[in-house]
């Protein structure tokens, strides 16, 4: 009996460039050769519109038997919404604007080569902070994520949070070139995974670029539920897709 097999894409860095639309020769490939082989599933970080926009649009919850934004906070089996969950209902609102309000004191203190706009995104299940702000330019964009590989500047944000809030019970996860997520703990893209569980998957593959500890791949890549693949690029996603499956 053949095994059932679930392929789970991260999306940005490795099904897209970063806050890029995948390729069509990329989709047709996963339509055509993959999708016939096993199910195939998506894991962003993102809401779900980005997550769309990237994909070629909303029917991407018809194209992957599984779409899961948020790290899967909202998600999607089958085309059908499944149920929600939200940050300010577990945390609270009081504590949630204490956070808020201490990240936007922080920030104002923070001198980069350019600062730009949408410094907090709040999302159903977390926060994306960017001390750049998410309006930058692409330009902007990739030269800020030079500057932060030098002077490690959401590293060093991180560990003034964790300071300052040592008893909130959230996990830090840099993604992406120019912000970071704060969810609570648990509500990595690991969440994901208790949708699958009763969905009898004899093996689960990850792929993702982020799998370095702190990464916001790290925790499902490294998962027992998973097999973990470390990609470079969307080009190295279907080259051990090729490998994976005698392609």
């Amino acid at each position: 009996m053949a095994r059932k097999i679930l392929c789970l894409f991260d999306v940005d860095g490795t099904l897209t460039k970063p806050r890029g639309s995948i390729e069509r020769e990329l989709e047709d490939f996963l339509q055509q050769k993959v999708k016939p082989l096993c199910s195939l599933g998506l894991i962003g970080g993102s809401d779900f519109k980005k997550i769309a926009e990237q994909m070629y649009g909303k029917d991407v919850v018809e194209r992957y038997q599984y779409v899961f934004s948020e790290n899967g906070l909202v998600w999607f089996k089958n085309g059908k919404e499944g149920d929600r969950q939200t940050i300010q209902k577990h945390v609270g609102e009081e504590k949630l604007q204490e956070f808020i309000n201490y990240v936007l004191r922080y920030l104002s203190k923070v001198i980069l080569p350019v600062k730009r706009g949408t410094f907090v995104e709040f999302r159903s299940g977390m926060l994306n902070i960017s001390p750049i702000g998410r309006s930058c330019s692409q330009e902007e964009r990739e030269a800020f994520e030079k500057y932060d590989k030098v002077f490690n500047v959401r590293e060093k944000m991180i560990e003034a949070l964790k300071a300052q809030f040592p008893n909130i019970g959230f996990t830090y996860a840099i993604g992406g070139q120019i912000s970071f997520d704060v969810f609570p703990t648990g509500w990595d893209k690991t969440y994901s995974l208790r949708h699958l569980q009763e969905e009898g998957f004899d093996e689960i593959h990850f792929f993702g670029d982020k799998t370095f500890v702190g990464g916001n791949d790290y925790e499902i890549f490294s998962d027992s539920r998973t097999i973990g693949h470390t990609v470079i690029n969307p080009e190295d996603t279907k080259a051990q897709l090729k490998k994976l499956f005698n392609l």
